[in-house]
C-alpha cells in the first residue's frame, strides 16, 4: 500500500497494491499493521455502504464528539468526487478543503480523520460507496456544513445535484461553532 499524506494533517490518499490476472483481481483494502506504520491508529467498529445514481451529492457530514468518527472511504463500483473540510478550530488548515476522485478502477481510498466534514458527489450511475467508521452512528451527534457555502469555495463541478432536504439546510462555516478543538 502507498500512503500519500495530504497538506491537511491526518488526511491520506491510499493506493493498494492490486494483483490482476485473467481471473480478475485481488487487493487488501485494509491492513492494520500498514496503517499503524503510517501513523493511523484506529479501531474500526462499523462499515457503511450506499448506492447512488450519477449526480447524487451527500454531505458535508460529521458526527460531533463523543461519537466523532475516523473514516476510511472507498468506491466499490463507479466514481465519486470526495470532499473533506477541516473543522478543527486549532488547525492551521481550519476551513480548508481537499478533493479526491475516488474510483473503482484505481481502487484508491481516503482516510478521513475526526474533525473533518465529509461529503461526495457521484460521477457515475450505480456508484457503490463504502466506508469504515471508528465509532457507531449516533443520530443526536449528526451534524454538517452547507455543501455549497461560498466561503468554502468548493468546486463540485455542478451547480446543483440530487441533494437531501437535510443537506440543503446545514449552516455555512461563518455561522458554525465547531465542536472540535
Amino acid at each position: 500500500m502507498q500512503f500519500v499524506k495530504h497538506e491537511i494533517e491526518g488526511v491520506f490518499e491510499i493506493f493498494p497494491r492490486v494483483f490482476d490476472d485473467k481471473r480478475g483481481y485481488f487487493f487488501e483494502s485494509f491492513r492494520d499493521d500498514l496503517f499503524k506504520q503510517n501513523g493511523i491508529t484506529v479501531d474500526f467498529v462499523q462499515d457503511n455502504e450506499s448506492l447512488s445514481s450519477k449526480g447524487v451529492l451527500r454531505g458535508l457530514h460529521f458526527q460531533k464528539p463523543p461519537f466523532a468518527q475516523d473514516k476510511l472511504v472507498r468506491v466499490i463500483n463507479g466514481a465519486v468526487l470526495d470532499v473533506i473540510v477541516d473543522i478543527r478550530k486549532s488547525s492551521p488548515t481550519y476551513g480548508k478543503h481537499a478533493t479526491f476522485v475516488v474510483d473503482a478502477k484505481r481502487k484508491n481510498m481516503v482516510f478521513v480523520p475526526k474533525g473533518m466534514a465529509h461529503g461526495f458527489l457521484t460521477l457515475e450511475d450505480h456508484t457503490v460507496f463504502s466506508y469504515k467508521c471508528s465509532d457507531v452512528y449516533n443520530k443526536e451527534s449528526e451534524s454538517g456544513l452547507l455543501w455549497n457555502d461560498p466561503l468554502l469555495n468548493i468546486d463540485w463541478g455542478v451547480a446543483d445535484g440530487i441533494i437531501s432536504d437535510k443537506d440543503r439546510e446545514w449552516s455555512g462555516i461563518k455561522d458554525f461553532d465547531s465542536p472540535f478543538d
